[in-house]
């Protein structure tokens, strides 16, 4: 595989993956973007956290211990923490911005939730040009409830599984993100 050059974490915060709220592949998740965040910042490539701030009385309310970061981020010019309001980790944001300013032609897109604001950012991301790689174990969602008269319950597993399917061809998924590799930025004077 061509190495990435940037790293995308989506959401993943305290409130989707600790306590009664989490998501019901949690410790997967964080285990495998423990690990590519290890490894990208090993490479030199750019680490971004998006964080989304929800509005008042949701589980990611802005301040709140929930919508806290649960990977700890390095001060470094290679790693950022863009805040969103929207799914779309693009829309209203620097993050469009940032990419180009480095040179990123190539990035990873990990997180939750897989229907939403991963798929989201991934789209915009392939609209823009960029190759888009997506490990198939390193996002995540909530399971669907059954909704009476229309369908039973959607196991999250499928839910996140179909959120890739409807990306098309366009986006590389990968079975696992151990199979990511990644390569510094161009060259930047930091």
């Amino acid at each position: 595989m061509t190495p990435i050059e940037a790293l995308i974490v989506v959401d993943v915060q305290s409130a989707f993956v600790s306590g009664d709220g989490a998501v019901p592949e949690a410790a997967r998740l964080v285990d495998r973007t423990t690990d590519l965040i290890a490894r990208a910042r090993e490479s030199g490539a750019l680490v971004v956290h998006l964080q989304n701030d929800g509005p008042v009385g949701a589980d990611d309310e802005p301040h709140t211990l929930g919508w806290e970061l649960h990977h700890p981020v390095e001060a470094s010019p290679t790693e950022i923490v863009i805040r969103k309001t929207q799914d779309d980790g693009f829309e209203g944001t620097s993050l469009g911005s940032e990419l180009a300013d480095l040179g990123v032609q190539a990035l990873a897109v990990c997180g939750m939730m897989s229907e939403m604001c991963v798929q989201a950012t991934a789209r915009t991301a392939l609209a823009r040009g960029y190759r888009v790689v997506l490990p198939h174990d390193a996002h995540a969602t909530y399971d669907i409830p059954a909704a009476p008269g229309i369908s039973d319950g959607v196991p999250a597993a499928m839910v996140s599984r179909v959120a890739e399917w409807a990306l098309s061809n366009e986006v590389e998924v990968i079975a696992h993100a151990k199979d990511v590799t990644f390569t510094a930025l161009p060259s930047r004077s930091w």
